[in-house]
This record gives structure tokens, C-alpha cells and sequence, in this order.
């Protein structure tokens, strides 16, 4: 039997209301899949609705309806405390700014999520291992030691990387990462989330609307008028 997508959803439909009794319908019905080792670029336009979806990936907002289903599992029913703790050990969350804390070092800012949900039996020397361990991937371990005000744009984005995979999350969430960076930049963060992908087979869902950081992509999608629409990278 074929194992379940790590991500599904089931005619996900998300509304704001507006005034007193009109509503907008921004997502009309979303159906897709993700797997591991999969990096999954979701396009669209300004407004179209990406970082709503994402939203409701991350199980940071609810549906209106439909279904989002992670790792094989219902989500609707959980509590927020148990939303909470699934976002915390099993997904990672990439943003367009890298939001890294200014008062504490590179290495310090990717642990920090590990210290938050240290597991039992699992001493600091293993999450700083495994914090040095991605640095090194991305290549800025040697910047370990400096504060995020002494690096390139390039250089916190992959520090954000970093820190969002130091949990060993199944699943990466990226909303805008490039669109703070020149497109140089933006190609080699890209670049580096692709190589993570194949190394460590975890899945990538990045919406963006970059449309160059569709070659780095297994598959695209495109997202108009509150639907989705496959296309190959």
C-alpha cells in the first residue's frame, strides 16, 4: 500500500467577511498533494490568495471548509494547544523576512526552536550538532558566531532556513523567502532549499511570485482566482 501524502486538501475553501453581511471568497475549493522529497512552488499574483493557503497549511488559520490532512490525519477537530505542537515538531516556517532575533548570535537563533521542543533524552551537544550540521549545508557555518546585523540578506535567509529545519520537520513552509533578495540571491536560497530537499527528502511547499524559482521546483502550481492548476516546472 502506497504511504499517504505527507500534505492534502480536500475542497479547502477559505471567506472574509467584509462589513456587516458581505463575504470574499479567496480560496474556491483547493484539491492537492505533497509528498516527500517533494519541492512544490505554488504561483500567483499579488492578492491571489498564497499566503491565505499557507495559512491554513501551517494550521495558523482554519478553513471556512474543506479539509486540510497532514501526514495521513485529519486536522479540523485538533485543539489549538495540539495545532500548536504539530506546527512546533513537524513543520518549518520560512518567511519573505527572516525575522532572526538581533541580540543573539547565527547558531543561537537556529537552535532556539530545537530548545523550545527538545525532546526527551536529547541533550543541547545534539541539537547544537544538528544546528551546526545545516549551517554547514547551507554554507555559512563558519558565520556561526555573528550577529544576523553582520550578514548579507542571502547569508539570514539561510540562516531562517537553517532554523526552520533544526526540529527535523517532514514539511517546510516558504512564504515569499526570496522576495526580499536580488534575484542572485534569490537563485542561490532556492538553490540551497532544492538541495535540502534531495539530501534530506523532507517536503518544500514555497509560494512565491518569482517565477524563476520555478526550475528549481519538482512540480509548479498556479494559483488564479482562488483555484489551483498543475503545470510543469
Amino acid at each position: 500500500m502506497a504511504e499517504p501524502p505527507f500534505l492534502e486538501t480536500l475542497n479547502l475553501r477559505r471567506s472574509y467577511t467584509e462589513g456587516e453581511k458581505s463575504s470574499v471568497e479567496v480560496l474556491k475549493g483547493v484539491d492537492f498533494q505533497a509528498r516527500a522529497g517533494e519541492f512544490v512552488v505554488i504561483l500567483g499574483p499579488s492578492g491571489s490568495g498564497k499566503s491565505t493557503l499557507l495559512n491554513l497549511l501551517g494550521l495558523m488559520d482554519r478553513p471556512t471548509d474543506g479539509e486540510v490532512r497532514l501526514f495521513g490525519q485529519p486536522t479540523g477537530r485538533l485543539s489549538e494547544r495540539d495545532r500548536a505542537r504539530l506546527r512546533n515538531r513537524s513543520l518549518g516556517f520560512v518567511f519573505q523576512f527572516d525575522s532572526l532575533l538581533p541580540e543573539f548570535t547565527v547558531l543561537e537563533n537556529v537552535m532556539l526552536p530545537g530548545r523550545i521542543a527538545l525532546r526527551k533524552g536529547e541533550g543541547l551537544a545534539a541539537l547544537e550538532a544538528r544546528a551546526l550540521d545545516l549551517l554547514d549545508r547551507l554554507g555559512i557555518r563558519p558565520l556561526a558566531g555573528r550577529l544576523p546585523p553582520q550578514l548579507s540578506g542571502g547569508e539570514r535567509q539561510r540562516a531562517a532556513i537553517a532554523r526552520a529545519l533544526v526540529n527535523k520537520p517532514a514539511m517546510v513552509l516558504a512564504d515569499e523567502p526570496t522576495g526580499n533578495l536580488d534575484r542572485r540571491n534569490g537563485e542561490l536560497v532556492s538553490s540551497k532549499l532544492r538541495e535540502l530537499v534531495d539530501t534530506l527528502k523532507v517536503c518544500v511547499l514555497m509560494v512565491t511570485h518569482n517565477e524563476h524559482a520555478v526550475r528549481f521546483a519538482s512540480r509548479s502550481i498556479h494559483l488564479l482566482d482562488g483555484r489551483i492548476q498543475e503545470a510543469a516546472p
